[in-house]
C-alpha cells in the first residue's frame, strides 16, 4: 500500500474510534481533517488534487466548505425544520389522534393504527424526528395503554411510524442527500413517495396480523356510532394538513416551485396553520425559532465538518482505495450493492444519519453508478437502510426520543422488544425496493416523462 492509502485508512478508521469518545462529531470531523492535512505535508504525501502546492490544498478546503454555504438548495433545512416544530405544537395532530381513534378504535390495534396514519401525516408536514416521536408519544402512548394494549407494541409502534418523517417528502435527509450527490431534490421526493407508503402499509399489515393473533394485547375499544359528525370532524381535521401537503409538495411536484420555494412556502402555511388555530403566540414562536436556529446549526457545523473530512481523505486516495476494495469483492454488482446497505446497517448501529450521508455515501456512490445502478434507486435504498439507525441499539435516537417522555413503566429494554419487529418490517421494505426498483423510478418517470 502506498503512504496515501495508508493515510487514509487511519483517517477512516480513527474517525470510527473518536466516535465512542462522545466528542461532538463536527469538531471530530474538522479535528481529523486538519491533523491528517498537517501530517500528509510534514511527511511530504501527494494529495490526489488539482493544484501542485501542498498549502494550496487548505485554500482549496476552505473554498469547498465556502461554497456548501453558497448552496442555495440548503436554504431549505431551516425552514422544513421550523415548519414541522411549528406544527408539532399548533395542536393539529392532537385534533387527528381524537377524531381517527373514534373511528378506529373499535377495529383490533385500530388506535395503533390511528397512530400510524397520524405519523404518516405527519411524515408528509414535518420531517422532524424528535419531534415527531415525542409527539406521538404524549398523544397515543398513555391512550393505548390505558386501553390495555401490550406496552412493548405501543412503545415499538410510536418509535417506528415517528422515523418515516426521515424518509418520506418533504425530508430534510433526502434534501442534504440532494446536495452531498449533486441530485435533484424533486427527483428524490418523488422516488421516496411509494417507499414511505410501502414502509407505512407494512406497519398497518403487521398491527392488524398482531391484532387478530393477540386480541388481548391489541384490543378494539368502545365502539362509537359513525356518523355525518364524525366523518365530518376526521375531515375537518385532515384537511389542515393536507393543505400543507399539497401546498410543499404538489407546488415542487408540479414545477410550479424550486423546493426552496417550496420550503418557504411550507414555512408561511404553517404559520398561517398556527394563527387559524389559534395555538400562536410569542412565547411558542420564540421557542419554535430558538430549536430551529438550535437545530440548523447542529447539522451545518456537522456538514462543515464532512466536508473537509471527505475532501482530505478524497485527496489521500480513500474514494479510489474504497472502489478498489469494493470491486475486489467476489460478488457481481448485485453483490457489491447488497454488501454496501448490510455495512450501512451495522454502522448505523454506531452512527448517525448525518455522518452517514456526508461521509459514507459520497464514498461508496460512484461505485454504485459506475455499475449501471440508477441514482435515485440507490439514493433511496441507502435512505430506507439509514432508518433503521434510528431503531437500532446503542444510539438508536427514536429510542431514546421516546424514553424522555414514556410514562413509567416504559423501560428501554421493553422498547427494544417492541422496535424489533419494526426493523425487520423495514429490512423487508429495502428488499422488496432492491428487488423492484419501479417501487422508486416510476414515479419520477411518470413526473418527467422519460
Amino acid at each position: 500500500m502506498s503512504p496515501n492509502e495508508i493515510l487514509a485508512l487511519l483517517m477512516f478508521f480513527s474517525f470510527i474510534a473518536s466516535v465512542f469518545t462522545g466528542y461532538p462529531i463536527a469538531w471530530l470531523l474538522g479535528g481529523l481533517s486538519i491533523f491528517f492535512t498537517a501530517l500528509a505535508i510534514i511527511l511530504e504525501v501527494d494529495f490526489h488534487v488539482p493544484v501542485g502546492v501542498d498549502w494550496l490544498y487548505t485554500s482549496l478546503t476552505i473554498d469547498r466548505i465556502w461554497n456548501v454555504m453558497e448552496n442555495w438548495v440548503m436554504v431549505a433545512l431551516p425552514m422544513f425544520i421550523f415548519m414541522g416544530l411549528l406544527l408539532d405544537r399548533s395542536g393539529i395532530a392532537g385534533r387527528l389522534m381524537t377524531s381517527f381513534a373514534k373511528l378506529l378504535g373499535p377495529v383490533r390495534g385500530g388506535l395503533a393504527i390511528t397512530v400510524t396514519l397520524i405519523g404518516l401525516l405527519l411524515a408528509a408536514t414535518t420531517g422532524i424526528i424528535g419531534a415527531s416521536v415525542v409527539l406521538l408519544a404524549l398523544l397515543g402512548l398513555p391512550v393505548m395503554m390505558k386501553e390495555g394494549y401490550d406496552t412493548s407494541l405501543a412503545a415499538g409502534t410510536v418509535c417506528a411510524v415517528g422515523t418515516l418523517g426521515i424518509l418520506i417528502p418533504p425530508s430534510i435527509m433526502l434534501v442534504l442527500m440532494a446536495d452531498r450527490m449533486a441530485m435533484s431534490v424533486g427527483d428524490l421526493f418523488l422516488g421516496a413517495v411509494f417507499p414511505g407508503a410501502l414502509l407505512g402499509g407494512l406497519y398497518i399489515t403487521y398491527i392488524l396480523i398482531y391484532g387478530f393473533l393477540k386480541p388481548e394485547h391489541a384490543p378494539a375499544t368502545k365502539r362509537e356510532p359513525i356518523d355525518l359528525k364524525l366523518v365530518w370532524e376526521l375531515f375537518m381535521a385532515i384537511v389542515p394538513a393536507a393543505f400543507l401537503i399539497l401546498a410543499v409538495l404538489g407546488s415542487i411536484f408540479f414545477g410550479l416551485a424550486t423546493p426552496t420555494e417550496a420550503a418557504g412556502v411550507g414555512a408561511a402555511g404553517a404559520l398561517l396553520l398556527a394563527v387559524l388555530n389559534r395555538a400562536l403566540n410569542i412565547a411558542m414562536l420564540r421557542e419554535v425559532l430558538v430549536e430551529t436556529t438550535r437545530t440548523t446549526a447542529f447539522i451545518f457545523a456537522v456538514l462543515l465538518g464532512a466536508t473537509a473530512y471527505s475532501l482530505v481523505l478524497r485527496g489521500l486516495g480513500g474514494d479510489e482505495l474504497i472502489e478498489r476494495a469494493l470491486l475486489g469483492l467476489p460478488f457481481g454488482p448485485s453483490g457489491i450493492v447488497i454488501c454496501i446497505l448490510f455495512a450501512t446497517f451495522l454502522l448505523g448501529f454506531f452512527l448517525d444519519w448525518i455522518e452517514l450521508t456526508l461521509i459514507i455515501l459520497p464514498l461508496v456512490s460512484p461505485v454504485v453508478f459506475n455499475l449501471g445502478f440508477d441514482p435515485v434507486w440507490f439514493t433511496i435504498l441507502f435512505a430506507v437502510c439509514l432508518q433503521t439507525s434510528f431503531l437500532t441499539p446503542p444510539v438508536g435516537f427514536a429510542i431514546f426520543y421516546l424514553k424522555g417522555v414514556a410514562p413509567e413503566g416504559v423501560d428501554v429494554a421493553t422498547i427494544y422488544k417492541g422496535v424489533l419487529p419494526y426493523v425487520i418490517l423495514q429490512l423487508i421494505g429495502l428488499t422488496i425496493i432492491f428487488n423492484w426498483q419501479a417501487v422508486v423510478t416510476w414515479l419520477p418517470a411518470q413526473a418527467y416523462g422519460n
